[in-house]
């Protein structure tokens, strides 16, 4: 059996280092061809992953008082490459802390489940690596006990929180993904995640034992981190505030899925305001008020965030029931009584506020709840400010919108941009950084991407077209003229009708995607009967 973890990592500055090590890995007679059944050597795998090896190799060290930007590499590799091994053998002989980001779960789940432990077994039986998910995915035990000491449990099924009470106890991380029988959306669990701005620090009086702590401290002893796209940006627009990270300082991050990075990233450096917000904020409060202060105190306060609910309601139900995303300066031109509103709202925010901060002495958790409102009501006067021409000429980077949703309203403040703040949070904080994904190119050019993401024009790029045989091996089909439109009366017969068509013809064997659950969920039931086949369904049991 050959290992390769007590071989030298060889940098780039000696000749023919890197190649050679590739070689040992990704060779007609390496590792992963002696291991990896049905492997097959490629030329294109070796030149990436000797790329991101003399990458990574490439800087000694980050220096946080002279901070330098990160030396990047973009990969194009279409489908087939393998480009997950590419990239993370490198990182593994690399022996720096390396953080490897995906857009999607199932892409975490490949690297988790089968990469990592074929990396482990054949190449390094040293490597720790550790999953690192956003906060809400884990349990917070001060919430928690909150929940039980107001008696808010008593809203939810009894054996629920039975069975909740018995997994705490036997839990190491306190993960959503262990509790295979909550619903997905399950209020109970909102109740009870952790949150960034419920979350009360060194104040805590179970932070000791917090599920969060604990999973920074197994993240600290990792070489090895593997988180979504999303987690990362949450990561660095916290840090940018100064505390609550949840990764280590790491060294390298290569991104996989990189063509949703832009707009991942344009979400967490945006601003943002909605009804939920105001909710979530309110129910929290409540049931502090509920479970730690006096009858008068508690009165007082109480009529305090029913004005601030009450307040936020009229501010809602002045803008359009059609659901979808518009302007906010159009909406504000048609209706003044928003501004009214929305004045009234931000007095009440203040109101608030005052109460917080003369009835907590700046106790947690009262003065985290201060904080909250505040926030809250920053964002509220500058993403409208806008609409009223109150921002300052250099604060004219933001697209500014409002979208009604079922139940909930959301302005938000968009980045146009988001180049100059990666600049600033990510490049300067590593020192190597590897954007990898099967499509990256436009018309055969990286420029675009290079731009959005503020990338230097010389920056190192690869392109690899993918070793499968498109041209010989597939077919496109393309409904007739008369197969009706996606609003119009029949489609959704008409396209059960071709799909089952199309799956009989193919024998099986295929794999049916949706831009939604609804519409995929009306196809299921449509088919499950008549196809002749096992139909396997997102979200559903098997």
């Amino acid at each position: 059996m050959t290992r390769l973890s007590r071989l030298p990592v060889i940098s780039c500055s000696r000749p023919g280092g890197v190649i050679n090590i590739m070689r040992d890995v990704f060779g007609s007679e390496g590792v992963l061809a002696q291991h990896l059944k049905g492997y097959e050597s490629r030329p294109g795998q070796q030149e990436m992953a000797a790329a991101i090896s003399a990458l990574l190799h490439s800087r000694e060290e980050t220096d946080d008082d002279n901070p330098v930007p990160a030396d990047s590499l973009v990969v194009e590799a279409e489908t087939g490459l393998g480009k997950t091994l590419a990239y993370l053998v490198p990182a593994v002989l690399t022996g720096r802390r390396v953080v490897i980001s995906t857009n999607t779960r199932n892409l975490q789940d490949q690297i988790l489940e089968r990469e990592i432990p074929f990396i482990k077994e054949y190449i390094d039986p040293d490597l720790k690596a550790t999953c690192v998910k956003g906060r809400q995915n884990y349990l917070c035990l001060y919430r928690w006990h909150q929940m039980v000491s107001t008696g808010q449990g008593e809203l939810f099924d009894d054996s629920a929180s039975k069975r909740l009470a018995d997994w705490i106890r036997q839990t190491t991380f306190g993960d959503r993904v262990e509790l295979d029988w909550l619903p997905s959306q399950s209020p109970l669990w909102q109740m009870i995640c952790c949150q960034s701005h419920f979350c009360l620090g060194t104040d805590c009086p179970d932070g000791h034992h917090c599920f969060l702590n604990r999973l920074r401290r197994e993240a600290a002893t990792s070489r090895l981190l593997v988180v979504n796209h999303h987690l990362l940006f949450s990561d660095l627009a916290v840090r940018r505030g100064g505390y609550g990270e949840v990764l280590p300082r790491y060294e390298a991050i290569i991104f996989d899925e990189a063509h949703h990075v832009e707009k991942v990233a344009t979400q967490f450096f945006g601003r943002s305001f909605s009804r939920y917000q105001v909710r979530d904020l309110a129910g929290d409060l409540e049931r502090s008020a509920l479970s730690e202060l006096g009858r008068k105190q508690r009165k007082e306060f109480l009529q305090k965030i029913h004005a601030l609910s009450g307040k936020m309601e009229q501010f809602a139900a002045l803008f359009p029931v059609e659901r979808g995303r518009f302007p906010l300066r159009d909406i504000w031109a048609t209706d003044t009584g928003l501004m009214e509103k929305r004045d009234e709202l931000l007095r009440a925010f203040d109101q608030l506020a005052d109460q917080l901060e003369s009835a907590s002495g700046g106790r947690e958790p009262w003065a985290q709840y201060r904080v909250r409102c505040l926030e809250l009501q920053a964002e509220l006067a500058f993403i409208t400010a806008e609409a009223f021409d109150d921002l300052p000429e250099e604060e004219n980077r933001y697209i500014h919108w409002f979208e009604r949703r079922e139940k909930n309203i959301v302005l938000s403040a968009t980045p146009v941009d988001v180049a100059e703040e990666l600049q600033k949070t990510l490049f300067s904080s590593v020192a190597a950084c590897v954007f990898t994904s099967a499509t990256l190119t436009t018309g055969g050019d990286f420029s675009y991407f290079f731009k959005r993401l503020g990338l230097p024009e010389e920056t190192c790029s690869l392109s690899f077209p993918s070793p499968f045989d498109y041209a010989d091996r597939t077919l496109l089909y393309i409904p007739d003229a008369d197969f009706p439109e996606p609003t119009g009366t029949g489609y959704q017969q008409a396209l059960h009708g071709r799909i089952q068509s199309l799956i009989k013809a193919a024998g099986g064997r295929a794999l049916v995607l949706f831009t939604s659950f609804k519409a995929m969920d009306a196809a299921r039931h449509a088919l499950k009967d008549s196809l002749g086949f096992p139909l396997l369904c997102q979200g559903t049991a098997p």
